[in-house]
């Protein structure tokens, strides 16, 4: 007959190998009851009694064109448990499926059944002035307004936000409008957004959908050019401001100084200031460098990915260039009519 201390030992053993080896318990913990389309939503799964040192593998089903936004989930630990958050957009109307889910750890295989979430289409009030955006939360960094042409402003938009499509972001009135820069890092994504807009417009107002409140938040954007905030110096669109204006006008008032002085003192010092002063003014008015652009080329009116393209290039041709931004060149083509071509455009030889 097994001793009582020694039973209770084997006993204590035993609890103690089941509990360490004793399986992962998975599941969801948040499914959407309901999604917008071009919704970033969440998917939570939960671990229940999880080794935080070995994490498990998720697999999803490779034949489901549905793939998450970012391939690794977010991770929060809450005591024996970890939350593993996935995040997809509703692309298309009616349903969004959602495909079967493997997870592997050290000790077994576990699978979770997809299933079909309802999607709907957001319809917002033309006064609401909805730029597209859904998301939990939504804030404009910083900002700034350039001079576009003539006419128009251009209006640089530093954008963050949670669970959001900032992709889809259009802002309704504007000349031209696109987004760049877009970063995903788990729920918050960042990005730039450009557009166009009448220089005589000195206020927009647009709204996103608060998906957490469920209803439309309007945001208030500053477009006058004298009131900008210099979030990052990008001239995109140079043309002579009033302050080139002012430097050619100082310059030749300083050669008319020099050159006055140097008649009335015959001091030799003067004519040297002067030599250097229409050095500088002679920089001012050299002839822009040209380049070559292909026969067919697009010419865009922003230098930002998906910009419309306002004409093509007739034939091969040399213009003159304005400006230089990333892998784009602003040019004149005509006679007061510019745009932007991207490097790949110009002439080979």
């Amino acid at each position: 007959m097994i001793p009582r201390r020694l039973f209770a030992a084997i006993l204590i053993l035993s609890l103690g190998a089941v509990a360490l080896f004793a399986q992962v318990e998975y599941r969801y913990s948040y499914l959407p009851k309901k999604v917008y389309l071009h919704q970033v939503f969440p998917v939570t799964v939960l671990a229940v009694n999880a080794r935080k040192d070995r994490p498990p593998t998720f697999r999803f089903d490779p034949r489901s064109p549905v793939k998450p936004l970012l391939p690794q989930p977010v991770k929060v630990i809450n005591g024996n448990d970890i939350f593993y958050t996935f995040y997809f957009k509703a692309r298309k109307p009616g349903g969004f499926a959602l495909p079967d889910l493997w997870i592997r750890d050290e000790s077994h295989t576990a699978h979770l059944p997809g299933t079909l979430i309802p999607v709907a289409v957001l319809h917002a009030p033309p006064e609401d002035r909805f730029c597209g955006v859904i998301a939990s939360d939504f804030k404009i960094r910083n900002s700034q307004v350039s001079t576009f042409d003539a006419k128009n402003n251009l209006v640089y938009l530093n954008v963050e936000a949670h669970e959001a499509n900032l992709e889809d972001m259009q802002i309704p009135g504007v000349v031209e409008g696109g987004v760049e820069k877009l970063r995903r890092h788990g729920a918050l994504a960042t990005a730039e957004y450009y557009f166009v807009i009448p220089a005589n417009v000195e206020e927009i107002l647009f709204s996103y959908y608060n998906s957490i409140k469920q209803q439309f938040v309007l945001l208030r954007v500053s477009t006058a050019y004298e009131q900008k905030t210099v979030a990052a110096q990008v001239d995109l669109n140079p043309k002579e401001s009033g302050f080139a204006r002012l430097k050619k006008y100082t310059f030749i008032a300083l050669s008319l100084f020099f050159l006055l002085m140097f008649f009335s003192s015959r001091d030799f010092f003067y004519l040297i200031l002067l030599f250097i002063t229409l050095a500088v003014l002679v920089t001012f008015y050299l002839p822009l460098k040209k380049v070559c652009v292909e026969e067919g080329a697009p010419l865009y009116i922003l230098p930002i990915p998906g910009s419309t393209v306002g004409m093509h290039i007739e034939e091969r041709t040399k213009v003159p260039l304005l400006h230089r931004y990333k892998n784009y060149d602003k040019i004149e083509y005509k006679h007061g009519i510019t745009g932007w071509i991207k490097d790949e455009d110009l002439c080979k030889d």
